[in-house]
């Protein structure tokens, strides 16, 4: 308890939990995304499952701290003019998880421009989606698990009692997001251009991820050493596009122009 009457583990749990959140905004993204493929009773029980499962996968993570770490050992590497690196096994499942990001955001964009990006399921397939659903989100869980565990582990190295804060701030946001992920899956829903928007961004992490687990495999192109995205950067991005958007939607409103319809 004498952990708590410091004045610097309150300071370091607050930025943890807002840690987790930012980070959980991309989980929440892919959960509303996958979700929709779902009949309307089922989306909120994919979306409090899939969220439930990140705070198991990362409190199981916490637990295995010392596993993660010896993952950073290169397991194999790639010796090829103009190009190599040492795959460790988190730079493969950051890497991994990138891929997977680019490969199921792109087939999303195709689905919903040719307009396949809502179907109506009847009772029999509806079974077959949510699983195939939860397996979707299992897998990206595992990769943003992995990606938030790393980066609190960095925020508490050398830190007294930092396992016990790490679950606290895993514990605490994801019951934050629990009450806010519905909402925002719901609105996310509601407007196609914020649904491009979102696929966008999973694009965009896609990305990161790639160069970050490629930055952990100490990878060098062309002499030149891949380097990590700063997430601040994205996040820029994103909350300047989500701004942006929010600011047409108004200005459609105004204007009485439903968004996706264009004006006379």
């Amino acid at each position: 308890m004498e952990l708590f009457l410091q004045a610097d583990t309150w300071i370091v749990l607050l930025t943890l939990v807002f840690l987790e959140i930012v980070l959980g905004i991309d989980n929440i993204i892919f959960i509303s995304i996958a979700s929709s493929k779902l009949p309307e009773g089922e989306q909120k029980r994919a979306t409090n499952i899939g969220l439930i499962l990140a705070m198991v996968l990362r409190i199981v993570l916490l637990f295995g701290v010392s596993w993660l770490i010896s993952m950073s050992a290169p397991w194999f590497h790639l010796d090829f003019p103009g190009f190599h690196a040492g795959f460790s096994g988190q730079s493969l499942i950051l890497i991994t998880g990138g891929l997977f990001l680019l490969y199921k955001s792109t087939v999303e964009i195709r689905d919903k421009v040719e307009g396949d990006g809502h179907h109506n399921l009847d009772d029999k397939s509806s079974g077959s989606t949510f699983q195939k659903v939860l397996i979707q989100i299992t897998l990206i869980n595992i990769v943003f698990s992995f990606d938030s565990i790393l980066t609190a582990v960095g925020m508490t190295n050398g830190m007294e009692g930092a396992l016990i804060l790490m679950i606290i701030a895993v514990v605490a946001s994801v019951i934050i997001m629990l009450l806010f992920a519905n909402p925002v899956g719901n609105f996310v829903q509601k407007h196609p251009t914020i649904q491009m928007l979102g696929l966008s961004f999973l694009i965009l992490i896609g990305f990161m991820l790639i160069a970050e687990g490629m930055h952990l495999a100490h990878a060098v192109v062309m002499d030149r050493e891949i380097g990590v995205i700063p997430k601040g950067y994205l996040y820029f991005a994103i909350a300047f596009s989500l701004l942006v958007e929010f600011l047409n939607m108004r200005m459609r409103k105004n204007n009485h122009v439903l968004p996706g319809e264009g004006r006379a």
